[in-house]
């Protein structure tokens, strides 16, 4: 089986977020199972600083519309071959991959992931300049999502896997686009790619697919239906059929509490002792009185609505007086960023606030806190509840997307099957929220109840080679 992932980033050569880690994880896994997949990605500055060696395989002229490219050639550390599309004008500028030193959108975002998805499309025809041409093109986000379109007029075009892994974002520019991307004027209809006048890579991308996937079995249903479909509801609900959650999986050598370098000691299910001593480092990292007695809220996020961070700042006080501490790392939303700094001045040794990225700092947390926040008004899939389960942190989460897929509420008849791995809150709540973070708290000290909950959740397997399974089924269908 030949398949050609395309990505706009990929971890660890350039990361902006979860579509990065999955870039890299899902093809490794494919790899290792005997999948000939070979990764496309654009050429940033960073990834050509990253890899410094790359061979090139092709010259890619007269794509209409858009400039001649370099096609290079390297290979992945975990063994899997990728190409990078070499264009400078594109590509490689100042910073980052999606906006510009001061958080703008780069104007020109639809020529250069229009240049990504006649990249990829060009690949997937006929028309290859390559002697290796894949069974199924597989493309991830709006990013890519051109890509089925262009393939749909093109000679001798293999099937097409499109995943959303977040239908917020859509990739929707003005009609004026079309002809500049080389698009058929035919494609750009209420049946394709036009969106209320303006042409939508993403609903391109869901339209001329043959299969669609999304990265939780909840999250398929939910994008379905009006509140959060985001205007494509009725396209995706009319594409059932061909639409499948896969819950994405997380990388089990990375996220491994019995060999982490960032913890202060290695623990498993079987010997807990060693939590103690990342939950002791933490309270004195983050300036909390050390109280191995008393319970430390964790939270690693984005600082944005949807992530639900601002119903955990309106009720700080409320938690930390059950009681229990409060430890916050992320950036995003400035007001939220002032906020949960201001909370932690007012509150020193009861909340702790780090306002940035601190890799390190995120793994501490999960082994160090004893219950991890994640109150997501949506999540298509996330990923921090299943470190958290694999580090013996219960989770306190809202029951959408993949948070509903990867976390069974503690309660009498879950303990009792041995199933249970956390805590889940069906209306979105502040009342609820502190509700069930109470109830968490209570557990918590039940050490008999609050151990099984730990070794439930540790006793999960959460690694890929079950989603890569359920890829490769879609992919030899096609």
């Amino acid at each position: 089986m030949r398949v050609l992932f395309v990505t706009s980033e990929i971890a660890p050569l350039i990361k902006t977020g979860g579509l990065a880690d999955v870039s890299a994880a899902l093809p490794a896994e494919l790899h290792a199972m005997g999948v000939d997949v070979r990764v496309l990605l654009p050429g940033y500055a960073q990834v050509l600083k990253a890899c410094p060696v790359l061979e090139s395989v092709a010259q890619l002229a007269g794509l209409p519309g858009l400039p001649e490219v370099n096609l290079l050639q390297g290979t992945l550390p975990d063994g899997v071959p990728f190409w990078v599309i070499d264009c400078p004008e594109m590509y490689q500028r100042g910073g980052g991959i999606y906006q510009d030193e001061h958080g703008q959108d780069w104007p020109d975002n639809a020529l250069r992931f229009g240049l990504l998805s006649k990249v990829a499309a060009l690949l997937g025809s006929s028309a290859t300049p390559l002697q290796w041409r894949p069974d199924v093109v597989h493309c991830n986000d709006w990013q890519s999502a051109l890509t089925p379109a262009y393939l749909h007029y093109a000679e001798g075009a293999v099937p097409v896997v499109m995943t959303v892994h977040n239908l917020a974002f859509q990739g929707i520019f003005p009609s004026s686009v079309v002809p500049e991307l080389g698009l058929s004027w035919d494609s750009f209809k209420p049946d394709g790619a036009e969106f209320y006048g303006n042409l939508s890579f993403l609903k391109a991308g869901l339209f001329y697919a043959r299969h669609i996937t999304t990265v939780s079995p909840s999250y398929a249903q939910e994008i379905q239906k009006d509140e959060l479909g985001f205007g494509l509801q009725g396209l995706l609900a009319s594409r059932s059929e061909s639409l499948t959650g896969i819950l994405n999986g997380i990388d089990n050598a990375e996220w491994n509490p019995e060999a982490d370098i960032n913890i202060a000691q290695p623990y498993s299910a079987a010997n807990l002792s060693g939590k103690a001593a990342s939950k002791q480092a933490l309270q004195k990292h983050m300036g909390l009185r050390v109280d191995p007695d008393i319970p430390v809220l964790g939270m690693v996020s984005r600082f944005t609505q949807q992530k639900g961070l601002d119903m955990v700042l309106e009720i700080a006080p409320e938690l930390i007086a059950l009681p229990a501490q409060l430890v916050l790392l992320g950036s995003g939303d400035t007001d939220m960023q002032r906020k949960a700094l201001d909370l932690a001045h007012h509150y020193p040794g009861q909340i702790g606030a780090y306002v940035g990225f601190d890799e390190g700092l995120s793994h501490l947390i999960e082994a160090g806190a004893d219950i991890f926040l994640m109150p997501s008004r949506f999540e298509p899939c996330g990923l921090n509840q299943m470190y958290s389960q694999r580090y013996g942190t219960p989770p306190v989460v809202h029951a959408t997307g993949g948070l509903r897929d990867s976390v069974v509420d503690c309660n009498a008849a879950t303990l009792g099957r041995g199933d249970a791995t956390g805590f889940v809150f069906d209306m979105l709540t502040t009342q609820s929220l502190l509700n069930t973070v109470q109830r968490a708290v209570t557990a918590f000290h039940d050490k008999g109840v609050w151990t099984a909950l730990q070794r439930n959740g540790m006793g999960k397997n959460f690694g890929w080679e079950k989603s890569a399974a359920a890829y490769l089924k879609i992919y030899s269908a096609l």
